[in-house]
């Protein structure tokens, strides 16, 4: 009798893991879809791009809109319902694709295509080794967690020092934490998963998508930096 209840609680884990990772894939690539239509549609208005040009508060507003979200989804997790948790994973794709529309001006389209099929491709391999690996991620993630903080002064230093060489290094740094990131998170959203009572899988899906969608959003600009032709050259 034990080992079929054993049986039964293993498949039923490993049915609730499956079923959390699918929806997480789901709407990350719903959402990273979404963003890039709309960034393609604003970065191709000549108005829209003029008026963020003259507007730069426009430009904070949609970034402490998007810091909002995400402190929002992830504290009250537990408090939002799915479709309400769903609704603002979009509405955060949707202004994170309004804020990226000057990469279509700055940027071939050729080279954004690009970028996005090789992020693609090293997102992809290291979320499948985050998943897969039967190795603890932590301490490396705890690591990665101090090393973007880092990043961030890092790169506001650089604002004032518009150092090209530092803005470069910056960039291949960012690319290594942010493909250390998905593993991690990948792992976390694995583990969380199977810890999780089944009446909050799906808010954790909601989460683990809006975690995971950062870091591709994140590798892709960071490898665009690197790689990106610019329109004049």
């Amino acid at each position: 009798m034990d080992n079929y209840q054993q049986i039964y609680t293993g498949a039923g884990i490993e049915s609730r893991v499956s079923r959390v990772m699918k929806r997480v894939y789901l709407n990350m690539t719903l959402g990273l879809v979404f963003t890039g239509l709309i960034a393609w549609f604003c970065g191709n208005s000549y108005d829209y791009i003029m008026w963020i040009a003259q507007h730069s508060w426009a430009v904070w507003a949609m970034f402490i809109a998007q810091f909002a979200i995400v402190i929002g989804v992830s504290a009250g997790l537990n408090r939002l319902s799915t479709a309400t948790a769903t609704l603002l994973f979009f509405v955060f794709a949707a202004l994170m694709g309004a804020s990226l529309a000057p990469i279509f001006v700055v940027y071939t389209q050729t080279t954004i295509a690009k970028t996005f099929f090789i992020t693609a491709g090293v997102f992809g391999a290291m979320s499948i080794y985050g998943y897969s690996t039967d190795r603890d991620l932590s301490r490396v993630g705890s690591f990665l967690v101090m090393a973007l903080l880092g990043l961030i002064i890092a790169s506001v230093v650089n604002l004032f020092v518009a150092s090209s060489t530092f803005d470069w290094i910056i960039s291949i740094v960012g690319v290594l934490i942010f493909v250390g990131l998905t593993a991690w998170d990948t792992q976390q959203i694995k583990q969380l998963a199977i810890m999780a009572p089944d009446d909050t899988v799906m808010h954790l899906a909601v989460l683990g998508s809006l975690n995971l969608y950062l870091d591709f959003i994140n590798l892709f600009l960071y490898l665009l930096r690197i790689f990106g032709g610019n329109n004049n050259d």
